[in-house]
């Protein structure tokens, strides 16, 4: 792996967090990265001793480029705020000089620079526009970096609608940079969180703007709802819970049954929590709600030392990388936490190869269904 970032006679060393499941190809940081680096040193005089925001920095680099200037670091994802604290730490440089806010705390201080990566979901990006309107005046500027082909129309209008004129850069090495200069009258209402319900039982489902299937009940959750595993009296994992769905229908099925419900998006873990007090205020005891890396020292933090049973619906993207590492881990840690005899029931696309890498690990699986496009799997660890 790529860990030396130099631009302007300057280097930084950076990784990717967790450093040992990364391929040897990828690298902390984009071209849009450098792009945005390269822009504010050449164009925008005194901004170290100016307020400045940098939101969704998915591995630290601009925070460590920036961090003299005392910036304020927002993230919805656990995984970019440990790698930015971790290439901090690399580069020597001290993690007080930043200050962490996750994407559902309000922040009301003025704000001189605001540096944007555009993230994979645009509900993200909108919310996080439509948050900025409390605390960006007329002098404020507003820059987001991404790659070209992440940069639609519908980004743009984003940026006008919500906060006011916006212009974009030429590309450079399939980069571009979006420059909006706010007006005073923007004042719009976030549309997030999103509702939907379920049909049977009828949750009523609540998703702030960066959960994975935000206006519908994902179609591999659908299968494994169908296919559900007995947890009367047995301790659940809902592994990657996103709006917590597979974990409140367990508690429906089975009153018996405590979930622990993890992710490593705050948004999720925050939209798991209002969907079971608002569904099933009576089980919220029974609840644990962790944001995490996977299940990461899972045992020490939670107390929680005999695991019945890990549910998993995987992602195989981290932001617009394709990966199976998420997965993998995933998969690991089930194994460690789960006691002898413990289940793990894993959805996937059928198209990926989870069957041998899960057979590999746990020297055993099932298949309980299957469809045109996803299958259920069981390991038992034995």
């Amino acid at each position: 792996m790529k860990t030396s970032l130099t631009l302007r006679d300057r280097s930084l060393h950076l990784v990717r967090y967790p450093e040992h499941l990364q391929h040897v190809s990828w690298q902390a940081w984009d071209a849009a990265d450098e792009y945005l680096i390269e822009y504010v040193e050449s164009n925008v005089p005194g901004y170290q001793d100016k307020q400045i925001r940098i939101y969704n920095d998915d591995f630290g680099a601009l925070s460590c480029w920036f961090a003299e200037a005392a910036p304020l670091y927002f993230s919805d994802s656990f995984v970019a705020h440990k790698s930015c604290l971790i290439n901090l730490a690399k580069n020597q440089i001290s993690q007080d000089k930043l200050r962490f806010y996750d994407s559902l705390q309000q922040v009301s201080e003025p704000v001189d620079l605001v540096l944007i990566k555009i993230p994979k979901t645009s509900a993200l990006l909108e919310q996080q526009i439509i948050d900025l309107q409390l605390v960006v005046g007329t002098n404020t500027q507003v820059i987001a970096a991404g790659k070209a082909n992440a940069i639609q129309k519908s980004t743009l209008s984003l940026f006008k609608k919500h906060l006011g004129t916006t212009t974009t850069s030429l590309a450079r090495k399939k980069s571009r940079l979006i420059f909006c200069r706010p007006s005073a009258d923007k004042h719009n209402k976030s549309p997030y969180p999103s509702v939907w319900h379920t049909e049977s039982p009828r949750f009523e489902i609540s998703n702030f703007a960066n959960v994975f299937s935000r206006q519908q009940l994902d179609i591999g959750a659908r299968l494994l709802l169908q296919h559900l595993p007995d947890a009367h009296k047995r301790t659940v994992i809902d592994l990657g819970c996103g709006n917590g769905v597979l974990g409140l229908h367990v508690l429906r099925q089975y009153p018996s049954a405590k979930v622990v419900f993890v992710d490593e998006s705050h948004m999720a873990l925050a939209s798991a929590r209002h969907n079971v007090q608002t569904n099933m205020p009576e089980r919220l005891e029974q609840c644990t709600f962790l944001v995490n890396n996977c299940l990461d020292d899972f045992e020490q933090i939670t107390g929680i030392q005999n695991v019945d049973m890990v549910l998993c619906n995987p992602p195989f993207h981290q932001q617009n990388t394709i990966t199976d590492h998420i997965a993998l881990q995933m998969f690991n840690d089930a194994k460690r936490v789960l006691k002898h005899n413990g289940e793990l029931h894993v959805v996937g696309n059928r198209h990926l190869d989870y069957p041998a890498k899960l057979k590999r690990m746990f020297a055993n699986y099932s298949v309980l269904a299957s469809d045109r496009k996803f299958s259920i799997l069981s390991c038992i660890k034995t």
